[in-house]
Parts: C-alpha cells; structure tokens; sequence
C-alpha cells in the first residue's frame, strides 16, 4: 500500500469545473483521493509535497491506443515474434506515462496479460482497458494478409507472429457470435468491430461497408450480456448509422461524419473518439516506415474531415473522446492532437476530452479523469497553466515534473 501523500500549494485544473481554483489541499491514500478541502488537511503519516504553485491535475486519458502494433505498416508484424512485440509493447507504454497518460484504452491488440501485468506493477504503463484482437470480415479491416495468403485466416495460428496475435476474422453470426464471447472469455473490457474500411488496412476501399446488421447485432448482444459494450471502427456516414441502429455505443475515428449520422449518435447517446494526429502523422513519416502508397491514398481521404468532424460533432451534442491512434515509431506524437484540435475547440474543452470524456467511455466517471475525492488517485503536476498553453503537454512529458499513478508516485523532479 503506497504512503498517504498530501499536495500543498499548487492551482488544481479540476475539469468539472471552468477555470483553475486556488487555495486548496488534497489528501491521497492508498489509491484513491481522499479529502480535497479549501481548509488545511491534518495527516501525520503522510508525506507533503509542496507544489511550488504549479498546476495539479488528473492524470490523461488516450481513448485510442495500440500498445502492440509496433510496426507503421501491419502486414510488417507477421516478422515479430510474441517476445519482441511485448519487448516494445513495454517501451511504448512506458513513454505513454512519461508523457502523463496514466490510462489508456487499447482498441486492438493488447490482451490480458499485458494488463495484468501493469496492474501487478511488473512493467510501469498506463491503466489498460482492453479490446483483445478487434473483430472483422474476411478482407476487412482486421485482415492484414497478403493475397497470396489464401488459407481460411482462422485454421492459421495465432500464437506465432502479432499480426496474427491482434487481429481477428469472423464471418457470419456464428463465427461473430464465438469471437466475440472469445474475447470476452479472455479478459475484453470492450469488443472493437470494423465496421468501414481501414487507412492501414491493403485491401479494404475507406467507403466499404464491414459486417452486416445481423453481424454487428449479435456481436452487440453477447457484449451487453457479458456487461461489456461494442465499439466500432468506421469513417462513413453509411458505417456509422449502421453501427447507430445496431446498437454499438462508441465510434472510432468519424472523420466523414455527416450533420445527420452525428444527430442520430447525439440521440443514442453514442461517444465518439476521435484521433486526428494519427492522419497527420502518417502522411507525414509513414512512408519511411513501409507504408504503401494504396494506403497513404486512402489517409488523404480522410485527413481533411477531422476537423471537421469535431466541429459537427460539437453543433450536435456528440462527446468526443480523445484518440491517438498512432502506429509503432509514431506513438512518440501522441500529445500533439491537444495542438491540433485547437483550431476548433478551446484548452478546456480538449482537456476535458482527455478527462472526463475519457471516463465516459469507460464507464469510470467519477472514478478517473477527475480530482474529486473518491476517484483513483492520478494526478500530474504541471509547470504552469495548460488552460493557456497547452505545449506544456508537449516535449515528452518534460514540463511534468510530478506524475502519480494509483497512488503511487511514478515520477518526481521536484
């Protein structure tokens, strides 16, 4: 059990509310915050930090992560072995906490074992919620293969190489309905569907539409009779209002989101998560790394609605959840989309997507993104106020010189 830790003298950035508020305390134990209070806190056997009047925060949260795809180009990771790929699975996570990324929501890849490892304290990482191996048709999304690959992709091992390891083909309601209870057997937090083509995907065009209503019902079904929820990769108003009507609860990406597939989210009460950086990105450095010129096409496509996107999400009503998306050597600029998505939306607003929207969908509201006593104790100390400048999330985590995770403190420069 970590020491009770109590914060002095600093700003708290508490995303319920408008702006930083002054002159308080805040008492952790274990792995929760106990006691905020505007008055002094008594503890004798805590250790006090004084915050030299920086900025105290919640931890972030990245909605959209990939801790096993390590490499730009998927089909590169049927050549890494299950050791390399956890190998650079712990890398990656370790920097996601450097840069104040203390949960993370893995929508493809990451299985039980990696979380369970976090959360024993054998690798240092953020929170895990995971998606085990995302669920789509033969030639979809979630199928890497080359074409001179023509066996049936299930009677092929998935225990030999990670681009087997984290993807997953189902066809038809009974293989749909099997994966998905798989998955749930094997620790999911949520189940992941392609629902529309894929940017890194060889095959798929981006307007292809992935699974049948059919499919994607029974797949909603088993997850809601296991507590578990379905979330969907799609990028066309045609995917979207398909996963809508089926009953999918969250959308990954959106980026051609239209006025009227976003009205019938907003009326669902769906979540999207979005993740401009990754376009961004990938237009820029992914041909360095072996992305094909079919699939770079395909991400010219889609970079222009991002913005966009989050701009008729916002007349609608529709959360929007902060997303990185990024690709093995890319990961590195996952704090860049706080910069991005400020030509549509203020610091607090993309703070709060990182925070409380985060939460939201994953289902943990009041328990993280929040300093509110009774959530888990996550917090970051920043130096100055990212309300007015959000490049303080920027440089790798350097302007962090405080970050706690689960009560414990995982770094401390101060």
């Amino acid at each position: 059990m970590p020491a009770p830790l109590l914060f002095r003298n600093f700003r708290m950035l508490e995303p319920t509310q408008d702006d930083l508020l002054d002159g308080h305390e805040l008492l952790v134990e274990g792995n929760t915050i106990r006691e905020v209070s505007d008055k002094p806190i008594a503890s004798a056997s805590a250790t006090v930090i004084d915050c030299g009047g920086r900025t105290l925060m919640p931890g972030l949260i990245d909605s959209h992560v990939h801790v096993f795809l390590s490499e730009v180009s998927i089909p590169s990771l049927e050549k890494v072995p299950l050791t390399l790929m956890t190998a650079r699975g712990a890398k990656l996570m370790r920097d996601m906490l450097a840069r104040g990324f203390t949960t993370v929501r893995d929508t493809g890849g990451a299985d039980w074992g990696i979380k369970q490892a976090v959360a024993e304290g054998s690798l240092p990482g953020p929170r895990l919620f995971i998606a085990g191996r995302p669920v789509g048709p033969t030639g979809g999304h979630s199928d890497p293969r080359r074409r001179t690959d023509s066996g049936a992709y299930g009677l092929a091992c998935h225990c030999c190489n990670a681009m087997r390891f984290t993807m997953n083909v189902a066809d038809g309601i009974s293989e749909i309905r099997r994966a998905v209870r798989e998955e749930m057997r094997q620790g999911a937090d949520h189940i992941k569907l392609m629902m529309s083509g894929g940017v890194a995907s060889p095959f798929d065009p981006l307007d292809s539409l992935q699974l049948s209503p059919e499919e994607v019902k029974v797949a909603v079904e088993e997850a809601q009779a296991f507590g578990r929820y379905v979330t969907a990769h799609a990028y066309t108003p045609q995917a979207i209002t398909r996963a809508a009507e089926c009953g999918v609860r969250g959308i990954e990406h959106g980026n051609l989101i239209d006025d009227a597939a976003a009205a019938l989210m907003a009326r669902k009460g769906m979540i999207l998560t979005a993740n401009l950086v990754a376009y961004y990105a990938m237009k820029e450095r992914a041909a360095q790394f072996g992305m094909s010129a079919g699939m770079l096409a395909k991400n010219e496509l889609v970079i222009e609605g991002g913005l966009r996107s989050l701009e008729i999400c916002k007349r609608a009503g529709v959360p929007v959840a902060y997303g990185s998306d990024l690709l093995g050597p890319l990961q590195e600029e996952q704090s860049r989309e706080f910069l991005l998505r400020r030509e549509v939306l203020s610091p607090l607003e993309i703070i709060r997507s990182a925070t409380l929207i985060g939460a939201q969908v994953l289902r943990m509201e009041g328990r993280l993104g929040t300093l509110q006593p009774g959530a888990l104790a996550d917090l970051l100390l920043v130096d100055g106020n990212p309300l007015q400048d959000l490049g303080l999330f920027q440089d790798q985590g350097a302007h962090l010189p405080l970050i706690v995770q689960d009560g414990r403190i995982h770094k401390n420069t101060l």
